[in-house]
């Protein structure tokens, strides 16, 4: 899940951006972006960046072990060749 705080930026963001003649509406301007902005981020199933990181460290653990693994196959394989 998105950072709520990212989204309370992006709403302060875009509500500053208004017109100073719809600043009288700016709390329901604000309540409506972030509304839009939360279902909007829901729907596309978004990792935070935490879980984004720790899935690429398990991954390169991971490409680690299967090259070690290759590795050892080929020496194997080649030591029943020479036998």
């Amino acid at each position: 899940m998105l950072d709520p705080k990212k989204i309370e930026e992006v709403v302060q963001g875009l509500a500053s951006a208004l017109p100073p003649g719809l600043t009288a509406m700016q709390s329901d301007v604000e309540k409506n972006i972030k509304t839009a902005l939360s279902g909007m981020f829901a729907k596309l199933d978004l990792v935070t960046r935490e879980e984004f990181d720790v899935q690429t460290q398990v991954l390169q653990r991971t490409r680690e072990k299967l090259e070690a693994l290759e590795k050892q196959v080929a020496e194997l394989s080649e030591s029943q060749d020479k036998e």
